[in-house]
């Protein structure tokens, strides 16, 4: 077992070949050790090499309301708030309050991070501001 550091992209596809070919080692074996630390390491080269984009903020809380089994009317009484307004935030046409970002960080488990990042609100709805090339929203 040979095992030194991932310094490049070469280091990298090295040891993600190696373990795909002990990716199925017996419990116990020096396979198995290898694989642990080559998958520590494969890891920690991906934390610092590869940039990972923060999600958008409405987006990160539709994906953990259909994770969470969250339904907008759950989220108009969590947030406390009508129908009307939770559709204007789940349709980018409103910002979220500083309470619904704290009320959705605790409840939803988002990251304030994710959260309190800035994004611009449009009158069109999600959908049609998705492709709309005179509103650049969500």
């Amino acid at each position: 077992m040979t095992i030194k550091p991932i310094r490049t992209e070469e280091d990298y596809e090295a040891a993600c070949a190696r373990i795909d070919e002990i990716f199925q080692a017996e419990p116990g074996s020096p396979e198995e050790e290898e694989l642990d630390v080559l998958v520590t390491l494969v890891d920690d080269y991906e934390r610092r090499s590869i940039p990972v984009d923060m999600p958008h903020p409405i987006d990160a809380v539709t994906i953990q309301m259909q994770n969470l089994n969250v339904t907008r009317r759950d989220l108009m009484v969590l947030l406390g708030r009508s129908s009307g307004r939770v559709s204007d935030l789940l349709n980018c046409r409103r910002h979220m309050t500083l309470d619904d970002i704290r009320i959705l960080s605790e409840r939803l488990h988002l990251p304030l991070e994710v959260l309190t990042q800035k994004y611009p609100v449009c009158s069109a709805s999600r959908s049609v501001a998705r492709g709309a090339a005179d509103c650049n929203v969500c």
